[in-house]
C-alpha cells in the first residue's frame, strides 16, 4: 500500500550530501523544504511507466528500484538500478523514458514537476548539481556497457558487488577501497540475474564459486560479507587505480 511519509528536515536527511540538493545553501534548502513531500511505496509498486506522464520529479531516500524497458514481444531488459540519492525524472520532459519498479520498499522525496522545473531555472546550485549527476550517470552507463558486453559471468557478479559497496560507502560519507565490507543486497538473485543479463542458475553458481574461493561469504540470502574489498575489486577486472582492465 502506498503511504504518505512524515517529512524529514533537509538537515537530517540521510542523503543530504549526495542528492540533487547537495550543493544548496540555507536559503535554497528552505525553498526546497517548502515544496517537497514524501511517499513510500511497497515492493513491486510502479513508480513510473515508460511513455506515461510524470506528475512528480523525485529522489530516492531509501530503498531500491529498477529501470527497465519492455520490448514489443514482451521481453524486458533492466537497464539500471536506482539507489538512495538517485533521481527520477528529467526537466523538460513530461513523461518517463522507462518503467521504474520498486524492488524494495522505496521512500521518495517528491517535487511537483512544474515546480521543480522552475526551481532548476531559479536555483543555481540545483541546476549545477543536476548536471553533475547527469554526467556521472552517463559515465556509469558507459562503464555498464563494458560490464554487459565484455565481462565474464564471474566478473559481472564481482563488479555488481563492488559497485554496491562503493555506493553504500558514498551514502555513508566514507570511501570504500579496502578492508572488510558487509552488504545488504537490495535485489533477489533472480533480479540480480535479470540486471546482469544472466540466468538465475548462472548467477547462483558464480556466487557459490566466489564464496568457495573466499572472496565473499553469504550469511543469509540478502547479506554478503566481503573479507577483502580490494581483492574482490581485482576479481572484477579493476586495476590499482580503480579503472577497468580491458
Amino acid at each position: 500500500m502506498v503511504k504518505l511519509t512524515p517529512i524529514i528536515a533537509c538537515g537530517n536527511c540521510p542523503i543530504r550530501h549526495n542528492a540533487v540538493c547537495a550543493d544548496c545553501d540555507a536559503e535554497e534548502l528552505a525553498i526546497l523544504e517548502s515544496a517537497k513531500s514524501y511517499k513510500t511505496f511497497p515492493v513491486g509498486a510502479r513508480l513510473a511507466e515508460a511513455g506515461e506522464p510524470l506528475e512528480y520529479f523525485s529522489t530516492i531516500v531509501s530503498g531500491c528500484a529498477t529501470l527497465s524497458r519492455t520490448l514489443e514481444d514482451g521481453r524486458r531488459q533492466t537497464v539500471g538500478l536506482l539507489l538512495p540519492s538517485d533521481y527520477i525524472g528529467r526537466p523538460g520532459r513530461a513523461t518517463s523514458g522507462y518503467d521504474i519498479e520498486a524492488v524494495a520498499e522505496v521512500t521518495l522525496c517528491r517535487f511537483d514537476r512544474r515546480k521543480f522545473e522552475e526551481l532548476v531555472r531559479t536555483t543555481p546550485h540545483v541546476a549545477t548539481r543536476l548536471l553533475t549527476m547527469t554526467l556521472d550517470e552517463l559515465d556509469a552507463a558507459r562503464d555498464w556497457a563494458v560490464v554487459l558486453g565484455r565481462m565474464t559471468a564471474r566478473e559481472k557478479i564481482a563488479t555488481f558487488l563492488v559497485s554496491l559497496a562503493r555506493r553504500d560507502a558514498v551514502t555513508g560519507g566514507r570511501s570504500q577501497e579496502e578492508g572488510e565490507v558487509t552488504l545488504h543486497l537490495p535485489l533477489s538473485r533472480e533480479a540480480i540475474a535479470d540486471h546482469l543479463g544472466l540466468t538465475i542458475e548462472t548467477t547462483s553458481r558464480q556466487i557459490t564459486a566466489l564464496r568457495k574461493d573466499g572472496l565473499i561469504d553469504t550469511p543469509s540470502a540478502r547479506t554478503v560479507h566481503i573479507p577483502d574489498f580490494a581483492l574482490l575489486a581485482l576479481e572484477a577486472g579493476e586495476d590499482d587505480d580503480g579503472g577497468l582492465i580491458i
